[in-house]
């Protein structure tokens, strides 16, 4: 089953498509952006066992060498489209919950 996101970079005013799908011992991600760095990161291919540790992992990597800011959601989102094809985060959780953001108090 593939697992389909969509992030809202509203302070960049850019929106990406990330589609991931399950393939044993990598999960395949493909991205829709029209950011020149995240489409750097378009088609990936991320060990399951790279996607734990918190700063070191695949997807961050990825991303420092594509350039994106260290504030940058998508490599988040990224890894939430990878913890959910791996199973190790609830697809009727996310179902669920909707969507996550982050609101900033005015």
């Amino acid at each position: 089953m593939t697992t389909e996101v969509t992030v809202n970079s509203n302070i960049c005013n850019l929106t990406h498509r990330i589609k991931g799908e399950n393939k044993g011992e990598t999960i395949e991600i493909s991205i829709e952006s029209p950011c020149d760095k995240i489409q750097s990161m378009q088609h990936m291919e991320v060990p399951v066992m790279e996607i734990f540790g918190f700063r070191d992992n695949c997807v961050v990597r990825m991303a420092e060498e594509a350039g994106c800011d260290v504030t940058c959601i998508v490599p988040c989102a990224i890894l939430h489209v990878c913890h959910i094809e791996s199973g190790m985060m609830s697809r009727s959780l996310v179902k669920q919950a909707g969507n996550i953001s982050i609101a900033f108090e005015k």
